[in-house]
């Protein structure tokens, strides 16, 4: 009812067109006096808390989404900028192109305009002369002309070399050939994350790289900067950073996966580093197109002049052979030539490009896989080289992008699952190999972590548990994504089975820490072993069998156990037999004999009653009982921990622990004087013997499946076959 009364309350509350004012006004006239007010107030309270508590409980649950979200956007917005200026720098070079042909075209125009004028010339008879001096004059300023940009380069390596004096450690990069430099000056590098200065660099623009030296202080002299890094212009991207408080006149330098961030002396500087850094990168891309067209045209010249050759030289088919149709001749196989201008051919590496910025992975490997097709049968046409050439830098880009993907260093809170999509492209750019490697590498830190981030609680029994379902339940699901992801290539299960007990180790590792390094007792750590064998059992579901190896990491510190504890038996018993004054038990009450008989039944003990008396005596010494309880239940631990590695240390321990209580009854046999303790002392030898060994041995049977041939030898041996009442002797 009370339920009910909140519920009702709550809708009340809720209510779209609910009116405090009213809603206080009728209470206050419905209710008989203040202690009403007072219990719908308390009720009003609790309501207001528990909405609190699932206010609270709700941003805690997505706070860390929260997190993971503003980091994924973070990256985005850094992947996007590049994008931008991957973009911008491909609508340059494409307008260099233009430009660049539209200035030839030019050139072919004139030069034919030039040769008509000639042929003209010479055809008249009175201006040789003339003609011959202004095409003297012409020829020498077109030399002229050319001469001019050679010096310029010149001078332009020259001023490097001048540089580059000043930098230590940079003395191979003179060695270039055609290497000059386009600009040059400091800059001071700030950290990406804080904008904090780093330190003073200066920076090198060469036609074909970047060079970065740190400045050096204390240095007096000709070297004033010390090499620092070094990168190609289509290794990395630059970035404008727009002006934010103290952040001004800044702009990043993009490496996949680092970034660095420089900053200019004023705004003049940093526009003049952007435009300047574009139009080299951009000369530099149109340069290796052209050499890589030309290159082309070349080899498609000389193998047609090498097929027009081959046809001269054939000889013609003779008229038998034409006669005689059964007269086969096997031609070499004709080159298949594919045609290389197709558009999607031209902008293959351009749209590699933009799916691994925009993280498409698996549209980047699908145009791999449509070119590898396209090109199957045209391995020796001319072009192919250098257009595979051009497609192999963006298969290694994406393979170290679907490398950091499966980086240990990435998230790993989406399980076994979260790797399947760079698994499986690295798998069809033929990378099996490295990705079972990487895989198995993503979910050992996983297993790590989740042990590592495992709580320690109170009872040892309740982190096993947890410890387990952790453990073998992230086992399983990575066995069977395993499975999924690498189901046509059978050579990786070995290295699964290898990552499978390395992961075990781990596991009980974390294991033995918590259970045999804190001393905890046998009947919990058999417990704890038992709940570890049960859950280890289950990856028999999917093939998959560890209990060996579990069992062999374990043997070392269960066989410590047993023989700690055993020490502790034997101890204890000895202890009570050196106070042992051979009376009867007095349990007192009812309740203690009915639960002293409930645990012996439990043992396995079904004849108690006979050794019970009247109202709550035990015919039994106080010894024997506490003995036999002890012994059973090391029994009953000893067969929750056994393996067979274990069977000799769990039968030798029985045999210790028995033979200190037969020595023990044997010696109080021959040294007792009462007849009648002798006669009470007879009836605890008769149980021993005959009730508590061989009940030992049958339930050591049924768990090991073997008799214990050591337990019978010892009972039998050591039987006491003549006692003579009047005797101080007795045989054993």
């Amino acid at each position: 009812m009370a339920a009910d009364g909140a519920s009702k309350l709550r809708r009340q509350l809720e209510a779209p067109r609910f009116e405090p004012g009213l809603y206080v006004k009728q209470l206050s006239q419905q209710s008989d006096g203040d202690r009403d007010l007072q219990e719908h107030r308390h009720k009003i309270q609790s309501l207001a808390d528990e909405t609190a508590q699932n206010l609270k409980k709700n941003v805690y649950k997505n706070y860390r989404q929260f997190i993971e979200t503003a980091r994924e956007i973070s990256y985005l917005e850094s992947e996007m900028y590049q994008l931008s200026h991957i973009l911008t720098e491909q609508k340059g070079i494409m307008d260099g192109l233009t430009q660049l042909l539209l200035t030839a075209d030019r050139e072919q125009l004139q030069q034919q305009g030039s040769r008509q004028l000639q042929q003209g010339t010479s055809s008249s008879g009175g201006g040789g002369g003339s003609t011959t001096t202004a095409t003297t004059t012409s020829s020498s300023s077109s030399e002229a002309f050319l001469l001019l940009p050679r010096e310029a380069e010149e001078h332009k390596q020259r001023t490097l070399t001048t540089l580059l004096e000043k930098v230590e450690g940079c003395q191979d990069l003179l060695q270039a050939p055609g290497r000059y430099l386009v600009y040059n000056g400091d800059l001071l590098e700030c950290d990406a994350e804080t904008a904090a200065q780093v330190q003073r660099v200066h920076a090198f623009l060469m036609n074909d790289c970047l060079l970065v030296a740190a400045w050096l202080p204390s240095r007096r002299g000709a070297v004033r900067y010390r090499y620092d890094a070094l990168y190609r212009l289509d290794s990395f991207a630059v970035v404008n950073v727009k002006d934010n408080g103290p952040m001004r006149d800044m702009f990043k330098v993009l490496m996949f996966p680092d970034t660095r961030v420089f900053q200019a002396e004023n705004a003049k500087v940093k526009k003049e580093w952007l435009e300047i850094l574009d139009q080299t990168k951009k000369t530099k891309a149109l340069t290796e197109r052209l050499e890589v067209e030309k290159a082309e045209a070349l080899l498609l010249l000389l193998a047609a002049e090498e097929e027009e050759k081959t046809k001269k030289s054939r000889p013609p088919p003779s008229l038998s052979s034409k006669a005689n149709p059964f007269d086969e001749q096997e031609e070499p196989p004709a080159l298949e030539l594919v045609d290389l201008s197709l558009e999607w051919i031209q902008e293959l590496p351009e749209d590699l490009d933009v799916c691994i910025a925009q993280r498409d992975f698996e549209g980047a490997v699908d145009l791999l896989d449509k070119l590898s097709d396209y090109l199957r049968g045209a391995a020796g046409q001319p072009g192919v080289r250098q257009l595979r050439g051009r497609v192999e830098q963006r298969v290694r880009r994406l393979t170290d992008v679907l490398v950091y993907e499966l980086s240990p260093g990435r998230s790993l809170r989406g399980g076994p699952r979260a790797t399947r999509r760079a698994v499986s492209q690295l798998i069809r750019l033929g990378q099996s190999t490295k990705a079972c490697e990487l895989f198995l590498k993503n979910r050992a830190a996983a297993v790590q972590t989740a042990i590592r981030q495992l709580r320690i609680e109170g009872a040892t029994l309740l982190y096993i548990h947890k410890l387990c379902n952790i453990f073998f339940t992230g086992l399983l699901d990575t066995a069977r994504e395993f499975e999924m992801d690498f189901a046509g290539d059978s050579g990786c299960y070995s290295a699964f089975v290898v990552w499978s007990r390395s992961a075990t180790r781990l596991f009980v590792d974390a294991f033995s820490k918590q259970v045999f390094d804190s001393k905890e007792s046998l009947s919990t750590t058999a417990e704890c072993v038992e709940v570890a064998k049960e859950h280890c059992s289950k990856l028999s579901e999917i093939g998959l069998d560890l209990t060996f190896t579990l069992q062999a990491l374990l043997v070392k510190d269960i066989k410590a156990a047993l023989h700690s504890y055993k020490g502790i038996i034997v101890e204890a018993t000895k202890h009570r037999n050196s106070e042992e004054m051979w009376r009867k038990m007095n349990l007192m009450t009812p309740e203690a004999l009915a639960k002293l008989k409930e645990e012996m039944k439990g043992s396995g003990i079904t004849n108690f009653d006979q050794y019970t008396g009247d109202d709550c005596w035990v015919n039994l010494s106080y010894t024997i009982v506490a003995f036999t309880k002890q012994l059973m239940a090391f029994l009953e631990e000893g067969l929750k921990l056994y393996f067979p590695e274990l069977h000799m240390v769990l039968l030798e321990s029985l045999r210790e622990i028995i033979l200190v209580a037969v020595q023990h009854v044997d010696y109080s046999l021959r040294c007792e004087q009462d007849p009648e303790k002798k006669v009470f002392i007879r009836e605890n030898v008769s149980f021993l013997y005959e009730t508590v060994l061989p009940v030992v041995e049958r339930r050591f049977e049924e768990g090991v499946g073997t008799p214990a041939k050591q337990l019978q030898d010892l009972r039998n041996g050591s039987r006491i076959i003549r006692v003579n009442p009047e005797s101080t002797n007795s045989f054993v």
